[in-house]
């Protein structure tokens, strides 16, 4: 299997996952990157009325995980931490999240990550993940 067929099934996993039937979020991956959008929408909004953590976290997390994943074509990665700066509220626009790998070993990957909202910095993470012993031709939505 050539690099950009395993892109292609990382992003129609990644597309499939029930979760963001709820986001509806689109995704690019490439080598050691990846790029996750979606619009905000009141319903991700907490009390006061802007955006809820969770959503900064899922958008970065994802970014980061899969600009890992791209780099392991065998098997599914896992998150082992992540850290999470919030830097500005966010009640409009288009999220967009452009994660990085900056450090790999056999097992063990380093990525970073940040969210964008109407071209201006959000937030920031970044993430150590680990290579699982689930084999993504085990995933069925990897196929």
């Amino acid at each position: 299997m050539g690099q950009q067929e395993h892109y292609r099934k990382l992003e129609r996993m990644y597309l499939s996952a029930p979760i963001n039937t709820i986001f509806t979020p689109r995704i690019a991956i490439s080598r050691g990157q990846a790029e996750v959008q979606t619009e905000v929408k009141e319903e991700f909004f907490h009390a006061a009325g802007s955006l809820h953590g969770s959503v900064y976290f899922k958008l970065l997390d994802d970014a980061a995980f899969f600009a890992v994943n791209s780099l392991v074509k065998e098997a599914f990665v896992l998150t082992v931490s992540f850290n999470l700066y919030l830097t500005r509220p966010v009640t409009k626009g288009l999220l967009i999240a452009r994660g990085q790998v900056v450090s790999q070993s056999r097992n063990y990957f380093v990525a970073e990550s940040v969210l964008t909202a109407n071209d201006k910095e959000v937030a920031r993470g970044s993430g150590s993940f680990l290579r699982s012993r689930i084999e993504l031709s085990e995933v069925a939505s990897y196929r």
